[in-house]
């Protein structure tokens, strides 16, 4: 059983931090209590920003001895309320974004060590300066930080080349449900001594630690990278085209994203500094990013052959290959949008799910007439990763409509969907995680001996359910 915190107790987990860092204001907890899609809206006592491994340490350790609540958070970017405190007014908020610092890059071995509250957007800047690339690329990436990043296993644009933020990371510095640190800031791409323990924390949401530093893999820059815009008919002129352009291009391609025509829609209309990169509009498109190890001309040269083969298969309708950065970055541009353009249509009832790359094209044949049939005159905007079977399966509520009567119907047609998944071996969580979202939907596809050995993980870990409880696993009683 948990407790609430007392004034006192308030006062002593203030003064780890300093009076300064510890919120109470629910003018200053706002923004630390409230995700950006309004789903979720918590209560906190407290916030605490601790600057150092140290104050948090000790943090915890006097919540576990006090069985106090602790919610990790970092940049509160996440998509499944797994950030925020709940209603109770109990549960301390533990800020990291005051741990900021990158502690070392080491362009020689390909590695970066940065503090767990670093900006994505930073981390990138910083691989950037010694000529290394690292490549995990989200579209709130100017706001969410690697604590995040990590405590989700984000995934992102990237991930067709480089992998989820599971294989971007070699080490981690990680405190415990008591306080104890776990100096794991490994650099080694080889270690074989016992079980690989990051793997527990990276996808753990923050409920068995905290991490709050990371050594991160870097990569070589690509020397030569284009990026283009075709227009197609269906999703399975998408697939005939990704499986063409992976055949060519091989580890160079490093981005195939699918929008349909309603999401370009949306965000002609709402994301400013948008347009239409071709003449006439298309049910489908695909933005495809060529990175080459030797020039823009080469990557270039490889997007023009599979275009051109595409036009003569006839899967490609039309195409615009970025003809500058800057035009590459405004193609990009559009598909970062394609989330934000959402909110001001109304309601949105939203999935993140996966199914084998193959299946993608009839999937979306069969979910699309399926929510269409729920939901007369709903808008389905599906769209995301191609290339590794992640679609964003997002359905924005009939012209007109109320938009609360809409959203009451959000378990309904996550039931419909997510049935659908399951009918071809997918996913119900992809790259968000669970949270608080999907916690009640995960016995349902992990099976009781897989939720056993969670809990069981949970428990050694966390054996008085502070960090992050409810979140993921049920909280305990």
């Amino acid at each position: 059983m948990l407790n609430r915190p007392t004034p006192a107790l308030l006062d002593q987990f203030a003064a780890i931090v300093g009076p300064a860092h510890a919120l109470t204001d629910p003018a200053a907890t706002e923004p630390y209590r409230i995700e950006w899609r309004d789903r979720f809206l918590g209560s906190t006592p407290m916030v605490l920003r601790p600057g150092s491994v140290a104050e948090v340490s000790a943090i915890l350790a006097l919540a576990n001895a006090e069985r106090i609540a602790i919610v990790p958070q970092s940049g509160n970017t996440g998509l499944v309320g797994g950030q925020v405190p709940d209603s109770s007014g109990t549960e301390i908020v533990l800020s990291l974004d005051r741990m900021t610092r990158i502690r070392a890059v080491d362009p020689e071995g390909f590695t970066l060590t940065a503090e767990a509250g670093a900006i994505l957007a930073d981390v990138q800047k910083a691989a950037e300066t010694v000529d290394r690339l690292f490549p995990l690329s989200l579209g709130s990436e100017g706001s969410c930080r690697i604590g995040g990043n990590i405590s989700t296993n984000a995934g992102g644009t990237a991930v067709l080349a480089y992998g989820n933020m599971r294989d971007l990371v070699l080490g981690l510095e990680v405190v415990l449900a008591d306080g104890r640190v776990w100096e794991g800031l490994n650099a080694l791409r080889k270690d074989n001594t016992g079980y690989d323990l990051k793997q527990l924390f990276i996808g753990g949401e923050g409920t068995l630690g905290i991490v709050t530093a990371a050594v991160l893999k870097l990569f070589p820059r690509p020397r030569g990278q284009a990026v283009a815009f075709a227009a197609l008919a269906s999703p399975a002129d998408a697939l005939g085209l990704f499986s063409a352009a992976r055949d060519r291009a091989g580890h160079d391609l490093t981005g195939f994203e699918l929008m349909p025509r309603i999401g370009m829609d949306f965000v002609l209309r709402h994301i400013p500094g948008t347009r239409d990169p071709l003449a006439a509009p298309a049910p489908w498109y695909a933005l495809m990013e060529i990175s080459s190890g030797d020039s823009d001309e080469t990557a270039q040269a490889t997007l023009e052959d599979l275009l051109a083969a595409g036009f003569e298969r006839g899967v490609v309708q039309d195409a615009a290959i970025a003809q500058s950065l800057a035009e590459a970055k405004a193609f990009w541009h559009i598909r970062h949008g394609m989330s934000e353009a959402q909110k001001p249509e109304g309601g949105s009832i939203k999935h993140d799910v996966s199914v084998p790359v193959a299946k993608v094209p009839a999937f979306l044949d069969e979910a699309i007439a399926a929510v269409e049939a729920m939901v007369p005159g709903c808008r389905p905007v599906p769209f995301g990763h191609l290339g590794d079977g992640n679609i964003h399966f997002n359905i924005s509520q009939p012209i007109g409509a109320d938009k609360e009567a809409y959203l009451a119907r959000w378990e309904e047609m996550n039931a419909l969907v997510h049935g659908i998944v399951a009918t071809y071996g997918g996913s119900i969580s992809a790259e968000h995680g669970i949270g608080r979202l999907k916690r009640d939907l995960l016995p349902g596809v992990k099976g009781p001996v897989a939720m056993a050995m969670m809990r069981g993980i949970k428990d050694s870990f966390d054996p008085n359910g502070i960090l992050n409880p409810g979140k993921m696993l049920a909280a305990k009683e």
